[in-house]
């Protein structure tokens, strides 16, 4: 969870913890590029259908669905 001054939460998965037994949380960043940081900043994220995998000990999510931002720009 988000927690401190200036931290977002932007997406969480509600349905997990109703549908899965959770035994352990982590807490991570993602790499993002672009208009995919507008879009999140926007709300415009799902997670419902995604998932971890640990490959190489990095995490990977598969599934992610990041919405389109708006292209206008303010003068």
């Amino acid at each position: 969870m988000a927690k401190g001054k200036g931290t977002k939460l932007i997406a969480q998965n509600k349905k997990a913890y109703h549908d899965y037994f959770i035994l352990e949380k982590y807490e991570a960043g993602l790499v993002l590029h672009g208009t995919e940081v507008k879009s999140l900043r926007m709300g415009k994220c799902s997670i419902k259908e995604a998932f971890i995998r640990v490959e190489d000990g990095e995490m990977y999510i598969y599934g992610m669905q990041i919405g389109r931002a708006s292209c206008r720009e303010r003068v």
